[in-house]
Formats: structure tokens, sequence, C-alpha cells
């Protein structure tokens, strides 16, 4: 072996021993009717571009992002509530601005039936955007799943579930990995045997505009932490409910445990849907094995269009100097409620600094 080879191998040692990575996770990317009212352009085009703007550093800086898009792209015309279909520019900008890896098991997914859903994996692909969640069909899924990254040693499997798709049916061969212990306990066990050393489980579960879970949820975190998940990550109710980390005696390690991210974007005038939380957390080898660290979140607020504004934007509870006057005290009365009643009740989660 020559001194290069040597070298070489040595810096990868040094690299696998002192792995690092850098994680972010936001909610439900919601479009309803009027945010893609206000992006059109007179040329019939759709522009995104100043939506995330406020919080691409948060993006940007994780060596991996991942978003929740509750909606499908399934061509025009397109549709907001109740069943959503956006433009192809929606995705695009999330993409654009740093999102790697696109959740699509939720109770929209099927909002255009099979042929919206195919749609939206396909164009996914075309752009080259990672997606788990729903698949074309089950050799589809099958040849998607597990999907693995590998952070120079940490394996990471992701997995993406919802409870259900609005009452909607499955038309012909579409896969929709809807929440069933059985499957993922079998995904689970496939992930580990394909070499991944951590799990990161997605749950669109729980009751819409509850600020606290409900018990399915309960049980199915203790589900998964029993099968030794070490992220569980939940979105749905379109409110922020608790974060917390727990320590799983039966594995000897800590979870990060995420019950609702709330909104990313959306319409919605209910004062808690006005905005969400990103939660950020590294991964770090320790004693050969990844451990979850610094885990902390951020909260962020959706300012609407007003007063000569005709656009959507994400402004992040630390740059309170961009709320437009017309909509600073919306911003105060979410970020308070969000503190005092779901923050307040966090376990070793802190905000983020």
């Amino acid at each position: 072996m020559n001194l290069l080879s040597i070298l070489a191998l040595s810096l990868m040692s040094l690299l696998a021993g002192n792995a690092e990575v850098d994680f972010v996770f936001f909610g439900d990317a919601m479009q309803h009717s009027k945010q893609y009212e206000v992006a059109r352009r007179a040329n019939g085009t759709y522009d995104y571009s100043a939506c995330f703007k406020h919080v691409q550093g948060d993006i940007e800086e994780a060596d991996y992002a991942v978003v929740n898009l509750e909606c499908t792209l399934g061509g025009a015309p397109y549709s907001g509530y109740p069943c959503f279909s956006a433009p192809d520019e929606y995705a695009r900008e999330l993409q654009k601005v740093g999102f790697d890896l696109f959740l699509t098991a939720n109770n929209h997914c099927l909002d255009k039936r099979d042929k919206g859903t195919i749609r939206t994996i396909n164009k996914l692909d075309e752009w080259g955007i990672p997606h788990i969640g729903t698949y074309i069909n089950k050799q589809d899924r099958a040849k998607r799943l597990p999907f693995i990254k590998d952070f120079d040693g940490i394996k990471v499997a992701f997995l993406d579930y919802t409870y259900g798709t609005n009452g909607i049916p499955i038309q012909k061969d579409v896969v929709v990995d809807y929440i069933d212990k059985k499957v993922i306990a079998a995904d689970i066990d496939a992930a580990r045997a394909a070499g991944a050393n951590v799990l990161c489980v997605n749950m669109h579960w729980g009751v819409e505009y509850t600020l606290t879970p409900v018990q399915v949820q309960y049980d199915l975190a203790n589900f998964l932490i029993d099968k030794g998940v070490d992220l569980i990550i939940g979105g749905h109710p379109h409110v922020v409910e608790p974060f917390e980390v727990r320590h799983s005696d039966k594995y000897d390690k800590d979870i990060l445990l995420v019950y609702s991210l709330g909104n990313f974007i959306s319409n919605m005038s209910d004062i808690d849907c006005r905005g969400g939380a990103m939660v950020k957390v590294s991964l770090k080898m320790k004693d050969g094995k990844p451990v979850i660290d610094n885990p902390r979140y951020k909260l962020f607020f959706c300012q609407k269009p007003g007063a000569g504004d005709n656009t959507y934007q994400v402004i992040p509870e630390d740059k309170p100097e961009l709320v437009r006057a017309d909509s600073r005290e919306t911003f105060k009365r979410f970020m308070q409620r969000t503190h005092d009643l779901v923050m307040s009740k966090n376990v070793n989660v802190p905000q983020d600094k």
C-alpha cells in the first residue's frame, strides 16, 4: 500500500471517529388557494422567492433539511383546501432554499387521487428531490426503501407514515405508508439489516388544533422508542405540540421526540396555526456509536400579504423587525401562546439561541 493510500485511509478513519451531522426539520408546507393566487405572475408563472428567504439560513446551515410537503403537485387547474394541488414552482422553491428530503405521507397526499400522487412522485424524481411516504406501486416502494443516508459512518434511515388520507381511497396501485405497527416494525428491521445505525421516523398523527398530544401519539411514541428509534418527528395538528428528549433504559440512549412541528407556511387564520417550529439536532459519534446532541428549537411566524406587501413570508422569532406593523400584534400573540402553552412543557429541548 502506497503512502497516499495510507494517508487516505487514516483520514477516513479520523472522519469516521469524529463524524457529526446537523439536521433541521420543518412541519407542514401547505398551499392554500390564496397562496398561489398571490404568487401568480402576469406571464402565468408562480414566484415564491420571498416566502422562505428569512429562514433560508437555518435551512442551509444544516447538513440535512427535511420538510413535509402537504399538498400534491397534481397539475393545473390548481386548488387549495380541501383538496390541494400546488404549482410546480412551489416545490422547486422548497428545493432551491435547501431542503434535502420531502415527506409525502400525509392526509392530503391522495387529494388528486392516484393520478395526482403519481404526478407528484414523477415531478420530484424529475427534479432530483429525494422523497419518501408515497410510491407508484409496491415495486417502487421496494426500490426506494430502506432510505438510508450515510454521513461519514452515521447511517440514518428515514421513514414516513400517515394516520390516513381523509377517507380518500387508493384507486389502483399507488402505495401510501399508513401508520401500521406491523409495517413499521418490518421497515425498521429492514433498515437495520441494511446497515442503518440511526432511525428517524416521521409521523403524521394526532388531532388537528390540539396543543397537547393525544393518547394515540403517546402509545405510538412508546412503541417506536421500544423499537429503538432515535428521532421521532411529528406533524399534522397544524399547531406546535411539545418536544422532549427521553432516555431509553432498554437501549441506553436518548431519543428526540417531537409531537408536532406545526405549520411551516399556510393561509390558516387561527392564532395557534399562524406559525410553527423548526427543530435542530446533531448526531455525533461517541464510543463508536451515534448519539443525539444539542437538540433545540426556533419558532417562526407566517406573515400574510397586507399593507402593500403582496406575499407570504416565514419570519423567525428572533427577527421581529421584519414583521409589518399590521401583523405585530398577531406575531406577539402567536409567540406568547406557543411559549406559554406549549414550549413550557418541553423536556430538555431548549430554544435555539
